[in-house]
C-alpha cells in the first residue's frame, strides 16, 4: 500500500512546502534523445522525436480541455527549445496522437509511438485514468515517461512497474489540500469550524485530496457528518448535493474534476438556501471564465481551490512563458490554464536531463531523475522522491473574491497573497431560474 500522509504532515500539521524561484532559462535549453535504450547525442543529425498522447477530440470529448491545453504547453516549449538551437544542436520533432480520452487508444497510441514510430522520448497524456495504462506500455519499452498530472495510483505497481520509470513533474495530487488544512489548524480551536462535508466523484485525481483533508482535519476535530463517493456521472450529482445541503455542514470539500461537478453542487446548495461556510472544490474554480460564466461571478465568490502553479506566479521562466503564451494563442495572463504550465514543465525537465546525460539514453535519464537531483521548472523547483513523484513542488489555494482570482494560502516564503476570505458570502446570481440564495 502506498503512504497516506503527506510528507509534510506529523505530530503537527506543518506548514507547504517551500518554493525554490526557478532562475533557470525557459527552456533549460539543451538536451537530447533517443529510441528506447539507443543513446542520442549531439554528434546525431536529424530531429529529436518526442512522443505524446493527448484527447484532442472535439469539444464535447472527455478531457478535450486538459489535452488542448497540454497541446499548447508542450508546442510552445518546443517552440522555446528550437528557437535557442534545439537539444543538443538537434531541432524538437513532436508527435502527437490523439487518443479521444479513451483508455484503450491511449495505449494504442504509446505502443504506436514506441513500437512504429521509434521516437526518442515520451510526454505523458493528460488524466490519470490514461496515464496508468500508458506508464505501463513505456516501462515495457523501457522509456523514460515524464508527466504533468498523476493521481496517487499512477505510481503504484503495475502501473509504475518495479523500475519506477514514471515521474510527474507537478505537486503530488493528495497533498494539494494541505495549506487548507494548516489554514485551519492556524485558527483558534473555538473559531475552527465544527463540522464538514466530503462529497466525491469516483475519480482517482479528484479523491486523494478529499480523503487526507478529511483525515487530518477529523484530527483537527472537525467531525464529518457526510462523506460519500458517487459515480462521475452529471446524472448522479442532485442527490448527494442534496444531502450536504441537508447536513449543513461548515465546511464542504469537493472532489471534483470539472466545472460540472462543482456547478451542479452550487446550483443544489442554492435551491436548498444553503451556504457552507467554507467551500473549496479540487477543480473546476481554476478554469477562469469557463467557471464564472457557468456558476455566474456573483455565485463564484469565495469559492476556493488548490493548485501548483499560477499566471502570477513570481519565477522568472514562468513570467516569460506567459508573455510567450499570450503573444502567441491571445488572451490575458490570467486566462493561462495550469495545464499549460504543467505540460511545459514537463519539456524542461525532460531538457535537464538529456543535457546532464549527454544523450537521450531512456536508462541513464531514469537513473538520473531518481538520483535526488533538483531542477527547475515554470512551476517552480522539482525533485523526485523514489516514487517518482515531485517533493519540491509548491502548494496554493486560491479564491475567487469579487471577479477576482485571489492567492490566498501561499508556500513559506512566497509573497504577494491577500487575505481569505473566512466566510463564503452568499449566493447571488440565481444559477438555477426561479431561485434565490440565502446563506444557511
Amino acid at each position: 500500500m502506498r503512504r497516506v500522509l503527506p510528507r509534510f504532515t506529523g505530530s503537527k500539521v506543518a506548514t507547504s512546502a517551500a518554493v525554490v524561484l526557478g532562475v533557470s532559462v525557459l527552456a533549460a535549453c539543451t538536451s537530447s534523445s533517443t529510441t528506447s535504450g539507443t543513446a542520442a547525442t549531439s554528434n546525431s543529425t536529424g530531429p529529436i522525436t518526442i512522443g505524446a498522447s493527448l484527447s484532442l477530440s472535439p469539444n464535447n470529448g472527455p478531457f478535450t480541455a486538459d489535452g488542448q491545453a497540454f497541446d499548447k504547453g508542450y508546442h510552445l516549449w518546443a517552440k522555446d527549445v528550437n528557437a535557442h538551437g534545439g537539444l543538443l544542436g538537434r531541432q524538437v520533432k513532436l508527435i502527437i496522437l490523439n487518443d479521444y480520452g479513451l483508455v484503450n487508444q491511449v495505449v494504442a497510441n504509446y505502443q504506436t509511438l514506441f513500437g512504429k514510430d521509434h521516437v526518442d522520448l515520451a510526454f505523458g497524456p493528460f488524466s490519470s485514468l490514461l496515464t496508468g495504462p500508458a506508464s505501463a506500455v513505456a516501462a515495457r519499452y523501457g522509456m523514460a515517461f515524464v508527466e504533468g498530472a498523476g493521481a496517487p495510483r499512477v505510481f503504484d505497481p503495475p502501473s509504475n512497474q518495479a523500475d519506477h520509470d514514471t515521474f510527474d513533474v507537478s505537486l503530488p495530487i493528495a497533498d494539494e489540500m494541505v495549506p487548507f488544512v494548516n489554514y485551519i489548524a492556524s485558527l483558534p480551536p473555538s473559531e475552527r469550524p465544527k463540522t464538514a462535508a466530503y462529497p466525491m466523484a469516483q475519480d482517482p485525481f479528484a479523491d486523494p485530496p478529499v480523503q487526507l483533508a478529511e483525515e487530518l482535519l477529523s484530527n483537527l476535530g472537525v467531525k464529518a457528518i457526510y462523506t460519500n463517493i458517487f459515480p462521475e456521472d452529471p446524472t448522479q450529482y442532485k442527490a448527494p448535493a442534496q444531502a450536504v445541503a441537508a447536513s449543513g455542514a461548515q465546511i464542504v470539500v469537493l472532489g471534483s474534476t470539472d466545472v460540472p461537478t462543482v456547478q451542479a453542487f452550487m446550483q443544489a446548495f442554492e435551491q436548498a438556501h444553503y451556504t457552507p461556510k467554507l467551500f473549496i472544490a479540487a477543480s473546476g474554480p481554476d478554469q477562469g471564465s469557463a467557471f464564472t460564466s457557468a456558476v455566474g461571478a456573483g455565485n463564484a465568490n469565495g469559492m476556493m481551490v488548490p493548485n501548483g502553479w499560477y499566471p502570477g506566479y513570481p519565477n522568472q521562466a514562468s513570467q516569460e512563458m506567459v508573455r510567450e503564451y499570450v503573444a502567441q494563442y491571445g488572451g490575458s495572463p490570467s486566462g493561462v490554464n495550469a495545464d499549460v504550465a504543467e505540460a511545459y514543465s514537463v519539456g524542461q525537465v525532460i531538457a535537464q536531463a538529456v543535457t546532464a546525460t549527454g544523450g537521450a539514453d531512456n536508462a541513464k535519464i531514469i537513473a538520473y531523475l531518481h538520483s535526488g537531483v533538483e531542477l527547475n521548472s515554470v512551476q517552480g523547483t522539482v525533485k523526485f522522491d523514489a516514487l517518482g513523484e515531485n517533493g519540491a513542488a509548491a502548494a496554493f489555494v486560491f479564491q475567487w473574491q469579487k471577479g477576482n482570482f485571489d492567492e490566498v494560502l501561499t508556500p513559506a516564503g512566497t509573497t504577494g497573497s491577500v487575505p481569505i476570505l473566512a466566510t463564503k458570502p452568499p449566493w447571488s446570481d440565481a444559477t438555477t431560474p426561479g431561485t434565490t440564495g440565502t446563506t444557511g
